[in-house]
C-alpha cells in the first residue's frame, strides 16, 4: 500500500489571473473588439469629457469675473446688510450681516414649504377620495378642479391669489371678521393665537427631549415584542412620554411658557394674536392648491393600485369603510405613492423661488437683494443653488427612508 502524499504546510498561491481584469486574461478576442475593453475606455473617455468640461466652466467663470473686478468670496457676508426684512422668523434689524440675512431668507423658505407640504398633501388627499368617490357630482367636481389647477401656471395663480384677492380686501377698520376671532384685511389675517413667554425655550428643551426618547421608546419596545413575542405596547407608551414630558417641563418652568392672545384693533392696526402676513397667504395659497391637484393624482393613482382582493377581505371580516381606507388601502398604496409624492415635495420646495413675484422675503428673494447691495452675484446665485440642492437631498433623503420601511419584503 503507497503511503499518502504529504500536505504541504503552505497555503495554496492564488491565481494571479483571476485577479486581473477579464479582458486582460481573455485570448482569440482584439482589442478593438472586446467589449470589456470597450466599456472600460467608454467610461475613461466620459470621465476625461466631464473633468475637462467643468475645469473649463470654472476657469472661464472665474476669468470672466476677474476682467470685471467681480470678487468670488464670501467675505461681504460679515459686511451689514443695511436692508429691511418685512417678515422673519428670528429676530431681525438692518444692523444684520448678509449671512444673517440669507439664513432668515431661508427659515422663511423652510417655514412656507413645511406647511406648505403638509396643507397640499392633507388636501391631495382630499380630492382623491372625492375623485374616486361613486357620487357623479363629487367626483366631477374633483376632476374639474384637478384639470383646471394643473393646467394653469403658478406664476398666473399667485398673481390671481395676491393682487386680485388679498389686495382686494378692505382696510383693517373694515376688517373682515370671523369667529375665532380672526380678522381678515389687506394687512394680512389675524387670528387668536399662542405667544412665547421668557419660559419658552426651557419648556423647548423638554419638547425635543420628548421626542427624541419617544421616537427611541417606540422603536427599542418594537423590536424587543418582535424578538421575545411579549406585548410592550409601543405605540401606548411613546405617546405617554410625548405627552407626559412637555406637561412636567410645563409645570417644572414655573411660569406658563405660552399664552394664548387675541387680536384687538387699536388706533391703525391690530395688535396681539397671530399675524400671517398677506405675500405669506398668498404663496402658501398658491402652493398648496397647486401642488394638492398634482398630489391628488399621484394617491388616486397608489390606491387604485391597491388589488380589489384586499378590499372584499376587508369588508368580509366586517370593516367599515373609513377602517379599510385606515388599515388596509393607505398602507398599501404608500409603497406606490412615496416615490411619485417625493418629486411634487421637491417641487413645492422649488416652486417656492416664485415668491419674489408677490414680495416674500424668501431666499431668493433676499439674496436678490443683497446680489443689489453687494454687487456679489455670482458667489451669491452659487450660495443659493447650493442651499436649494441642500434641501432637495434633504427631503429625498428623508422620505427614501420612510419608503425602504414601507417596502415589501420578499421572502
Amino acid at each position: 500500500m503507497e503511503p499518502a502524499p504529504a500536505r504541504s504546510s503552505f497555503p495554496p498561491m492564488a491565481n494571479t489571473a483571476s485577479s486581473l481584469p477579464r479582458f486582460l486574461t481573455r485570448k482569440g478576442v482584439p482589442l478593438w473588439r472586446d467589449v470589456e475593453v470597450l466599456k472600460w475606455t467608454a467610461q475613461i473617455v466620459s470621465a476625461a469629457l466631464v473633468i475637462w468640461f467643468v475645469y473649463f466652466f470654472i476657469s472661464n467663470v472665474i476669468r470672466a469675473a476677474n476682467a470685471r473686478n467681480l470678487g468670488l468670496g464670501y467675505g461681504f457676508l460679515d459686511n451689514a446688510a443695511g436692508f429691511p426684512i418685512a417678515e422673519s422668523v428670528v429676530p431681525y434689524d438692518p444692523s444684520r450681516s448678509f449671512g444673517y440675512a440669507l439664513w432668515v431668507g431661508f427659515l422663511n423658505t423652510v417655514k412656507v414649504s413645511l406647511v406648505g407640504i403638509v396643507l397640499a398633501t392633507v388636501l391631495g388627499l382630499f380630492i382623491a377620495l372625492a375623485r374616486l368617490s361613486t357620487n357623479w357630482l363629487v367626483s366631477n367636481l374633483a376632476g374639474i378642479y384637478i384639470n383646471i389647477i394643473r393646467n394653469v401656471p403658478l406664476l398666473v395663480q399667485l398673481f390671481i391669489w395676491y393682487f386680485a384677492v388679498f389686495q382686494k380686501l378692505p382696510p383693517v377698520r373694515n376688517a373682515i371678521a370671523l369667529p375665532g376671532p380672526v380678522y381678515l384685511s389687506q394687512r394680512g389675517l389675524y387670528m387668536t393665537g399662542p405667544a412665547p413667554t421668557e419660559t419658552f425655550r426651557a419648556w423647548l428643551v423638554f419638547v425635543v427631549a420628548a421626542v427624541v426618547l419617544a421616537g427611541v421608546l417606540h422603536r427599542l419596545l418594537l423590536r424587543y415584542q418582535v424578538q421575545t413575542g411579549r406585548t410592550t405596547y409601543p405605540l401606548l407608551s411613546a405617546t405617554a412620554v410625548l405627552l407626559g414630558l412637555p406637561l412636567i417641563g410645563w409645570l417644572a418652568v414655573g411660569s406658563p411658557p405660552l399664552t394664548i392672545t387675541r387680536p384687538v384693533l387699536e388706533r391703525f392696526n391690530f395688535v396681539g394674536g397671530l399675524r400671517l402676513t398677506p405675500e405669506f397667504v398668498a404663496l402658501l395659497v398658491g402652493l398648496v392648491i397647486y401642488t394638492s391637484a398634482f398630489i391628488a393624482e399621484v394617491m388616486r393613482g397608489g390606491i387604485l393600485a391597491v388589488h380589489k382582493g384586499q378590499v372584499e377581505a376587508a369588508k368580509a371580516l366586517g370593516f367599515s369603510t373609513p377602517q379599510t381606507l385606515r388599515l388596509i388601502v393607505l398602507p398599501l398604496a404608500l409603497r406606490v405613492i412615496i416615490p411619485p409624492l417625493i418629486s411634487q415635495y421637491l417641487n413645492l420646495t422649488k416652486n417656492s423661488s416664485l415668491a419674489v413675484i408677490i414680495g416674500y422675503p424668501d431666499l431668493f428673494f433676499v439674496g436678490r437683494t443683497i446680489i443689489n447691495q453687494a454687487g456679489q452675484a455670482v458667489p451669491v446665485f452659487l450660495l443659493i443653488m447650493a442651499v436649494y440642492l441642500s434641501l432637495s437631498l434633504f427631503t429625498s433623503a428623508v422620505l427614501n427612508v420612510y419608503n425602504r420601511k414601507v417596502q415589501l419584503v420578499e421572502r
